[in-house]
């Protein structure tokens, strides 16, 4: 099966986020038809990074790849690395399930 273009997806997590009430915004845009995603997730005041990858049975699922320290500073670094990456920022309730319903099951 192929894959939506990442800029689709990101667009949907956005509205998404919007008609719950909340809030996103794209800290870096990425390639509009294959950039990877990042997705900082604000809920209850802590910031988590996830992204797409594949899960022990080689499905694709949600990956949290949230640093231990200077969150803002390891999506800067990753985007430096991969200028195609788009990286983008939910600040609503639910949101790391809204990320999952999106770019995991795409």
């Amino acid at each position: 099966m192929d894959r939506l273009p990442s800029g689709l997806l990101v667009g949907a997590m956005l509205r998404r986020a919007n008609d719950a009430g909340g809030s996103g915004m794209v800290l870096a845009k990425g390639d509009a038809q294959a950039g990877g995603i990042l997705a900082l997730v604000v809920e209850d005041g802590r910031e988590r990074l996830f992204e797409r990858g594949l899960g022990p049975d080689g499905a694709p699922a949600l990956i949290e790849s949230t640093p231990r320290d200077d969150v803002t500073g390891y999506w800067q670094r990753r985007r430096a690395r991969d200028p195609d990456l788009w990286v983008i920022e939910l600040i609503v309730a639910g949101a790391q399930r809204l990320v999952a319903e999106t770019i995991a099951a795409s």
